[in-house]
C-alpha cells in the first residue's frame, strides 16, 4: 500500500479487528479524515451510525464468522490485514546456476554408479577374463626350429656320468633301435657310472661300448628301452656356409636345450684335450664352425641340418683368452662340430671292434717348427727314422725334411693342421701332397695307411 490514506469505498469483506480504534477517533498521531470523504464518524452514508454501530458492538464483530456488512476494515489498529511488498519475486537460478547444478548431480550420480558397478562385480560370481587370442593350430613346418626340434628332441639323451674324480653332464642321440648312443669321448672319459636321460625323463643305466680320444668319440649302449627314436643322419659334404642349424644338448644340466644359427664355417682345424701331456689324448677335428650357442654340456649332442639330420657333433667352444679382464666362460658365438661323416665311420668301427683305426702317412712331424706348412722332422721317436720304411710317404716318395704346404690343393699352415686333413679321410684313401724341398714344390700322391687309435 502507498503512503496516502485510501480514499476509494473499501470492500464490503474487510473488517476490524477486536481492539483496533475507540469511539473518540483514530489513535493518536493519525491525520483525521479529509472533509467530504465519507470516511470516519460523521462523515457519508455509514457516517455516524456505521462507527456507532462498531463501536458499540465490537465483540458481535469480533466473534461472527465473517465480516459484519458495512464494516470498514481500518489500516491503523492493532494487527491490519496488510500484504507486505519485499520486492519483486525470485525467478528462479539462473542459467549457469542450473548448469553447475546439474554437472554437479552428473558427477555425483557417476561416482555413485560407478561404487555400485565395483561393488556389484567384487559381489558378483561372474570370473574375470582379459583377452586372449584363441587357440590356434600348434603344428609347426618341419623345417621350421620348432619343427625339427619336435622331430629330434626324443632321440636326444642326456648323459650323467660319475667317476674317480668327479661326476660331469653331457649329451648324446640315439644311433640304432638296438640303444647305441653316439656322444663325445671327453664326456665319458674316466666313468664308472653312466646314466642316460631321455626327452621323456625315463633314465636307465648304459654301459661303455668304445672310445676313441684321437677323434673324441665314444659309443654307449642301453638296454631294455623300448620305442627309441633314432635320429637320421645327414652328409656333411652336402654342408654350406650360411646353411641354418639347430644344437641340442644340456648346457649346465639343462636337458633338451634347443639353439639355431647357420653354418659359420667348414674344414676349421680344431685340436682339444691334451690334458695328459704327452699328446696320446688330443683330439684332432677338421670342424664345421657354427654360431648356434652351445656351452658345458652339449657335448655329444647333434648339430641338426633343416631337414633334421645330423650333420655334426658338437664338441668345442672357443672362450675368450684366458687373459682377457673381459673374458666370457660362455658361449660367445664359436662353436665346433665333429663332421657326421667322420662321427658314422668311427661309430661303425667302435660298435663292431670297440676301437676306431685312423689314417696315417707314416712320418713323423717336427711340431716346432714355426713355418709355413708342416715340417717332416730329422728322426723320429726313440732315434728312429722320421719316415717309416716302406710305409705310405715313403712310398710317395717324401723324405726327411720336406715341408708339406698342401693337402688336395688345401693350404696347410702347420703340423697340426696336416695331421686334422688326413684324418678327415679314411684309410685307404689317396690324397695329392704339395711338398717343398730345397725351394721347389713337388707334387706326390700317397695313400692312407692305417694305425689303431686310443
Amino acid at each position: 500500500m502507498a503512503d496516502s490514506q485510501q480514499t476509494d469505498p473499501a470492500p464490503k469483506w474487510w473488517s476490524r479487528p477486536e481492539g483496533t480504534g475507540t469511539a473518540d477517533g483514530p489513535p493518536a498521531g493519525v491525520p483525521a479524515p479529509r472533509p467530504g470523504t465519507g470516511e470516519g464518524p460523521g462523515g457519508g452514508a455509514d457516517g455516524p451510525a456505521a462507527t456507532a454501530e462498531a463501536g458499540t458492538a465490537p465483540d458481535a464483530a469480533a466473534g461472527a464468522g465473517s465480516p459484519e456488512p458495512g464494516v470498514r476494515y481500518d489500516p491503523w489498529g492493532d494487527r491490519p490485514l496488510q500484504i507486505v511488498d519485499r520486492g519483486a519475486r525470485d525467478r528462479g537460478f539462473r542459467l549457469w546456476q542450473v548448469a553447475a547444478v546439474g554437472a554437479a548431480a552428473a558427477l555425483l550420480a557417476g561416482a555413485i554408479g560407478g561404487y555400485v558397478g565395483v561393488l556389484a562385480e567384487r559381489s558378483s560370481s561372474t570370473r574375470l577374463e582379459l583377452p586372449q587370442a584363441a587357440v590356434a593350430d600348434k603344428g609347426r613346418a618341419p623345417e621350421s626350429v620348432a619343427g625339427i626340434a619336435a622331430t629330434a628332441l626324443p632321440g636326444v639323451v642326456t648323459l650323467h656320468v660319475r667317476g674317480e674324480k668327479g661326476g660331469g653332464t653331457g649329451t648324446g642321440f640315439v644311433l640304432d633301435p638296438q640303444g647305441h648312443i653316439l656322444t663325445n669321448h671327453h664326456v665319458v672319459a674316466g666313468a664308472k657310472e653312466i646314466a642316460v636321460t631321455f626327452s621323456t625323463g625315463e633314465s636307465v643305466t648304459a654301459e661303455l661300448v668304445g672310445r676313441d680320444s684321437g677323434y673324441d668319440l665314444a659309443v654307449v649302449k642301453v638296454a631294455g628301452v623300448r620305442g627309441l627314436r633314432p635320429l637320421s643322419l645327414g652328409n656333411s659334404e652336402n654342408v654350406k656356409v650360411g646353411d641354418p642349424v639347430v644344437a641340442i644338448g644340456a648346457p649346465f644340466d639343462l636337458s633338451n636345450t634347443v639353439t639355431a644359427g647357420i653354418i659359420s664355417a667348414t674344414g676349421r682345424p680344431v685340436t682339444a684335450g691334451g690334458d695328459k701331456g704327452d699328446g696320446s689324448d688330443i683330439s684332432y677335428v677338421d670342424a664345421l664352425q657354427t654360431d648356434a650357442p652351445i656351452n658345458p654340456g652339449n657335448s655329444g649332442g647333434p648339430l641338426l641340418d633343416a631337414r633334421a639330420h645330423v650333420v655334426g657333433i658338437n664338441s668345442a667352444i672357443r672362450g675368450a683368452d684366458k687373459d682377457d679382464p673381459t673374458r666370457q666362460g660362455g658361449s660367445i658365438g664359436l662353436g665346433f662340430a665333429i663332421p657326421i661323416n667322420q662321427g658314422k665311420r668311427v661309430a661303425e668301427e667302435l660298435i663292431a671292434t670297440g676301437r676306431a683305426t685312423h689314417p696315417v702317412i707314416g712320418v713323423t712331424l717336427d711340431m716346432d717348427y714355426t713355418g709355413d706348412g708342416a715340417r717332416v722332422g730329422d728322426k723320429g721317436e726313440d732315434g728312429k727314422p722320421s719316415v717309416v720304411a716302406d710305409g705310405p710317404a715313403a712310398r710317395a716318395g717324401i723324405r726327411a725334411g720336406d715341408v708339406i704346404t698342401k693337402v688336395d690343393g688345401q693350404r696347410v699352415r702347420g703340423g697340426d693342421e696336416l695331421i686334422v686333413k688326413i684324418r678327415a679321410h679314411r684309410p685307404g684313401d689317396r690324397l695329392t701332397l704339395t711338398v717343398e724341398r730345397a725351394g721347389r714344390d713337388r707334387t706326390l700322391e700317397v695313400v692312407l695307411g692305417s694305425a689303431n687309435g686310443s
